[in-house]
């Protein structure tokens, strides 16, 4: 400090000759300020939390995928004509379809009962389901543009059956951020490996960290999938720090002369969420905390519904400490060609009570309100027969349903015809479906975009439309 600063301060100054004196220091304060705005901007990760376009009534979504395709006449479309029908021929022309032919109508096998005080029809399938109607809002006008699993699931994922497109899940945690810095944004719970594969999960064109991070896979049971190599028993975590410090710097010096690199600034991102991870994963995994009360309300003491059930509680989870987008898949068994009652019986009963349990679960914890579920699979099945017991794919109607996250309860949206087999009013297609989850995120599908190729690119592309009448 200089003598004519020390004098200064040894005397009485007017507030000129304060402002006059200190000026420079006023200076040097706002520019470090607009230098640290700047830094803060240049620093702020991916994943940061982003505020949405407006006002959000959900902030996570948890997505309950049926791989396969479930029937709606025999879950949650109740068509007493079939019944009454049963045998005679579809008595309009049929869309073309992508297995062999098939004949006559087929009754369902199952007894359809409305619930709730919403009166939904819900079949015998789904007894612990069926209590929880008056939570869930069913849309029974879906229709798609692909009756091939593998463009059916892509376009039910990503909103298109014929390019490679980020994930849905992409999407939202690219306009949202994960309110979670330990964690990624988006968890995929054994997910499928065939019919597109990563790709359903994948971030395509948008930068590495928005791509969905696989627990497991189908073929592995739910309880030994884990996120591989979280925990580090051999190096402390000082050291791991000071040697991913030193990578990171090998790393930036290599992006900064070669320039935009988004491998490279992917690497360098999931080097630094892996570190941080290994802190919060393994206890997210380890469920042994978790009261017998609630492991049994999900399933988890019964050989049928453990699987499944373990799943649902991880999603509930892994949503409850911020993941802003957790998938888990029921991969690949609702495909019923044939021997259609066995097993969509069979399916439905490994994931009708656990579904149950993470509605309640969620509703109990106060995050229903803001946790948006979604159950679907990527189309429906015919109502006429193919072989004797069994339906042939149908992405031109088939149901799918919503609860929590500013959805209208209780509500069932569109409608089929009298067999079920075309959806004829209210119809939504999967570019409305995802506008419509997009909105309740607070996200405007039409300025959810991301420049690539020269062209900017969005979820719903140049389609899509909110479905405003099911949102509460």
């Amino acid at each position: 400090m200089n003598r004519h600063w020390n004098s200064y301060l040894n005397q009485t100054l007017s507030r000129r000759e304060l402002l006059r004196v200190s000026s420079a220091g006023f200076g040097t304060l706002a520019l470090a300020g607009l230098l640290g705005s700047e830094r803060a901007q240049a620093a702020a990760g991916p994943l940061d939390v982003k505020a949405p376009h407006f006002p959000a009534r959900a902030k996570r979504v948890i997505f309950l995928f049926m791989h396969g395709g479930p029937s709606q006449v025999d879950t949650f479309d109740y068509k007493p004509l079939l019944k009454r029908d049963h045998g005679k021929p579809l008595p309009f022309a049929r869309p073309k379809v992508v297995s062999s032919e098939t004949f006559n109508l087929l009754q369902s096998p199952w007894e359809f009962k409305q619930y709730g005080q919403s009166g939904a029809w819900v079949s015998d399938l789904f007894p612990s389901l069926a209590a929880k109607v008056d939570d869930i809002c069913f849309i029974k006008s879906m229709h798609g543009s692909n009756s091939r699993h593998g463009g059916a699931l892509l376009e039910l994922h990503t909103g298109s059956d014929t390019f490679i497109r980020p994930s849905m899940g992409s999407w939202i945690t690219y306009g949202l951020g994960s309110e979670n810095s330990s964690m990624p944004g988006f968890v995929t719970i054994c997910p499928t490996q065939s019919h597109g594969g990563a790709n359903n999960f994948g971030s395509a064109f948008l930068p590495a960290p928005y791509a969905g991070t696989a627990i497991g896979s189908v073929g592995i049971a739910a309880r030994d999938a884990r996120i591989p190599f979280i925990t580090n028993t051999e190096t402390p975590r000082r050291i791991q720090r000071v040697e991913i410090d030193y990578t990171q710097e090998l790393n930036r010096k290599q992006l900064e002369a070669t320039g935009p690199d988004h491998a490279l600034e992917g690497r360098i991102e999931s080097f630094e969420l892996a570190f941080r991870m290994q802190a919060e994963a393994p206890d997210l995994q380890d469920i042994s905390g978790e009261s017998e009360a609630t492991k049994k309300m999900y399933g988890l003491d019964n050989p049928i519904t453990e699987d499944f059930g373990r799943q649902c509680l991880m999603a509930r989870r892994f949503s409850e400490k911020g993941v802003r987008f957790v998938q888990v898949s029921h991969t690949y068994k609702w495909d019923q060609h044939t021997n259609l009652k066995r097993d969509h019986q069979q399916n439905a009963a490994e994931v009708d009570k656990p579904m149950a349990a993470l509605l309640t679960d969620l509703k109990a914890r106060g995050l229903l309100e803001d946790t948006l579920v979604l159950w679907a699979g990527e189309f429906g099945r015919t109502p006429t027969a193919q072989a004797s017991d069994g339906r042939d794919h149908n992405p031109e109607a088939f149901t799918v349903w919503l609860a929590g996250g500013g959805v209208k309860p209780g509500y069932s949206h569109g409608s089929t015809d009298d067999y079920g087999y075309y959806s004829v009013d209210k119809k939504v297609h999967f570019h409305d479906l995802h506008a419509t989850i997009l909105h309740l995120l607070g996200l405007d599908h039409l300025r959810l975009t991301y420049r690539y190729a020269g062209r900017d690119f969005r979820l719903t592309d140049v389609h899509g439309n909110v479905v405003k009448e099911i949102l509460a």
